[in-house]
């Protein structure tokens, strides 16, 4: 198999031993251990094709790989798998100003993605933290949110038409730039959120968006989640272009904010939120509005690109990692309404089977979308799985979704029973069995064992 595997792809197209490059190991997640049998690393649609008819002919396992930013696990190979790259097939192939939407490859870097649309007068609203690193074919594979969900939905939501080469080699193709295609099962959403196990995403239309007006970045202190939810409501109701609506709770800001340089808040808030929207008197005017109805306590307004850095930097908690070792961010939603609530029981819950740990909370709140960092002292795996099993269980009791953004893969896909009913499982199996027969594409990922 290798021998044909290196004849369809070139000396650059099959890595085998130690050619094999240590990042083709684990996700960010950093949880995989094993050396792929192989990584392809084909450079056009024909050689994923070649590769994935060679691998399906011999009933080798096929792990397609992206950028490595994924958190849960979704791209680590295991013992004897084939790994698949698809860093060489990238690039912009066209941006259609007329239609307003960009024809992209799979491995194409997000970020470079981003300032091609911007180089044409256009915003590619798809847009996470890892942007500089993660590929446009996996963020569509995991339906990507990240930072202006609240604006521009997640990835499947701008999504015109993709490309996708099946378990058996077969090339299924449908760029298209129209917004209304009503023609039956669509396609392009079941890929999306798939995490490479129904197909390699080769290709992708990703519709544009006109570049917004100057942004206004404010960080807020507010009394309680109750005044969280009335200025949401406010700016939702009168903000243009709001695209961001950040909230920390308190333990989490305090902890972010001491790692850095100087305090934005002397007195932690029981809540802070960053709200970002088109600068201008519109802004001016919530802000008015909130602090007269007593929604906002203090304020402080970016006066330049480097203040709104310091407030995003406090809410992207980088420092925290070092800090706090062996940190477990959980990322769940749940109804935008019981937030809090959620967060006051799963504190409750995990503070009860570790008193000395830290836990604290942030959050896309205008997505309904909690993230949990937690790190429990002297923890490893098996403490991990307890974080897991009790948060998860609090997940399942307010009838909430297990991942809001960073994918099952296998870190997460043994809880996805507290999300999903066992006749959503098997109907998502039948999906499977139909499309990749053997079983070749990711196995393992996504869906738990029966």
């Amino acid at each position: 198999m290798l021998e044909e595997l290196r004849a369809a792809l070139g000396p650059q197209g099959c890595l085998t031993g130690v050619d094999v490059p240590e990042a083709a190991l684990s996700d960010a997640s950093r949880s995989g251990r094993d050396l792929p049998l192989a990584l392809l690393r084909p450079a056009t649609v024909e050689e994923v094709s070649r590769a994935l008819a060679i691998c399906h002919r011999h009933g080798a396992p096929v792990v397609p790989q992206g950028g490595m930013t994924g958190l849960a696990g979704g791209a680590n190979p295991a013992p004897g798998a084939i790994a698949l790259s698809l860093s060489r097939l990238s690039g912009v192939e066209e941006i259609d100003a007329d239609a307003m939407a960009m024809v992209v490859r799979a491995g194409t870097v997000l970020e470079v993605a981003q300032k091609a649309a911007e180089a044409a007068g256009f915003l590619l609203p798809i847009d996470l933290g890892a942007r500089g690193s993660c590929q446009i074919g996996g963020n569509i594979a995991t339906n990507a949110g990240g930072l202006r969900v609240i604006r521009d939905g997640m990835a499947r939501d701008n999504l015109l038409g993709i490309e996708a080469v099946l378990a058996d080699g077969t090339v299924l193709s449908r760029l298209t730039k129209v917004v209304k295609n009503n023609t039956g099962y669509d396609l392009r959403h079941l890929f999306a959120g798939s995490e490479g196990t129904l197909g390699v995403i080769t290709r992708a239309v990703i519709r544009l968006r006109p570049l917004p007006g100057p942004r206004g970045t404010v960080l807020a202190a507010l009394p309680d989640f109750a005044s969280v939810l009335r200025l949401l409501a406010l700016a939702r109701a009168t903000l243009p272009g709001l695209s961001a609506f950040e909230a920390m709770w308190r333990d989490y800001f305090a902890f972010s904010q001491s790692l850095l340089p100087a305090p934005l808040f002397a007195d932690p808030p029981p809540f802070s939120v960053i709200l970002e929207a088109e600068a201008g008197e519109a802004l001016e005017r919530l802000l008015e509005t909130a602090f007269e109805a007593g929604v906002v306590s203090d304020a402080l307004i970016a006066q330049s690109l480097a203040e709104a850095r310091r407030f995003w930097a406090v809410r992207e908690g980088i420092e925290m990692d070092a800090a706090l070792p062996g940190l477990i961010n959980l990322d769940v939603s749940l109804a935008t309404g019981r937030l809090d609530d959620f967060a006051q029981a799963c504190r409750a819950a995990l503070l009860a089977r570790f008193p000395e740990a830290h836990v604290s909370f942030f959050g896309h709140v205008a997505d309904s979308n909690l993230h949990v960092a937690v790190a429990v002292p002297g923890g490893g795996e098996t403490a991990a799985h307890t974080v897991d099993a009790t948060a998860y269980g609090v997940v399942q009791d307010f009838g909430g979704s297990i991942s809001a953004e960073h994918g099952i893969g296998t870190l997460k896909r043994d809880w996805l029973g507290c999300s999903r009913s066992g006749a959503e499982l098997a109907a998502m199996r039948s999906i499977k069995t139909a499309l990749d027969p053997k079983g070749i594409l990711n196995p393992g990922k996504l869906l738990p064992p029966e």
